[in-house]
This record gives structure tokens, C-alpha cells and sequence, in this order.
């Protein structure tokens, strides 16, 4: 049976893809009291990794795109640390977000507005949360953005 949230999801016809397997020496998260901490998850559509250089291969309605799937895998990863019940989410508390790109790039917050938008669209108030938007010179393998997450969890 699935959790209030995973309906939710599926009403807006969204599903979660399968958590990501960690790609070095480190877990894809770490619950903690009422606390998860899960890793950066990168920039993954449907097709495959989502690469480029946001100011250079990439417009920011790219990145925002980049940004949501970062997302999809952050709630991922929490599915698989509340043991499938996606219902224990308490809130979201906070998002970094690194975004690939130029130098004279300046609208990192726009793209990371594509996963803060979407967890307040998929989970409402709970969805609200601190943030950074940072520029990165570069992310691994080459992909647009990288975004971890912490949430409450009961």
C-alpha cells in the first residue's frame, strides 16, 4: 500500500524513481534521531545523466529541469530511509544546491528553484525549507547540478 505522499505524487503523475546507488565510498544517507542527511544526488532524467554548463551548454529552464530530477532522488533516498513510508516525512529542512556553470553565470537560485518548487507542489507546507544555491566550476561526471537534502523524519 502506498504512503499518503507517494498518491499524491502518483495523482500529479509522478513517480519516484529507484534510490541511487552510492558511486564511491560513501552511503547514500544517514538517519540520525529524527534526522536524515542524504548525500548529493545528481542531476538523472530519464534518458540518463543530465550534463552541461549552465551560461554556456545549458539555459536555466535546462538547469531548473536538472534540478527537479535532483529532487525525485533526494525523496528517493528518503522512501528507502523511512523503510518505504514516505509518510514518517516530518518536514524538509534544508537544500544545498550546487549548479555547474559559467563564471559569469549569476541565477543559481533559479535553478534551484526547480527542486524547491517541487517539493512545496508535491508536499505542501511540510515542503518549505532552508536553502543555498551555490556555482560550482564543475560536478562529477560532468552533470548540471548535484543537490543534497536533510529532513525530519518521525
Amino acid at each position: 500500500m502506498s504512503s499518503k505522499l507517494e498518491q499524491r505524487l502518483t495523482d500529479m503523475g509522478i513517480t519516484l524513481p529507484a534510490a541511487p546507488a552510492p558511486a564511491a565510498n560513501y552511503v547514500p544517507f544517514v538517519v540520525t534521531g529524527n534526522t536524515v542527511y542524504v548525500s548529493g544526488q545528481i542531476s538523472n532524467g530519464p534518458d540518463g545523466l543530465i550534463l552541461g554548463k549552465l551560461g554556456d551548454t545549458m539555459t536555466t529552464e535546462d538547469g531548473v529541469a536538472a534540478a527537479r530530477s535532483c529532487a525525485l532522488s533526494l525523496l528517493a533516498q528518503l522512501k528507502a530511509a523511512c523503510d518505504g513510508d514516505l509518510d514518517r516525512l516530518v518536514r524538509v529542512v534544508k537544500l544545498v544546491g550546487f549548479v555547474n556553470s559559467t563564471a559569469d553565470y549569476t541565477d543559481q537560485p533559479k535553478v534551484i528553484n526547480g527542486a524547491s518548487d517541487f517539493m512545496v507542489e508535491a508536499l505542501g507546507d511540510i515542503g518549505r525549507h532552508a536553502r543555498s544555491a551555490v556555482s560550482a566550476v564543475s560536478l562529477p561526471l560532468g552533470v548540471a547540478v548535484e543537490i543534497e537534502g536533510i529532513f525530519e523524519i518521525k
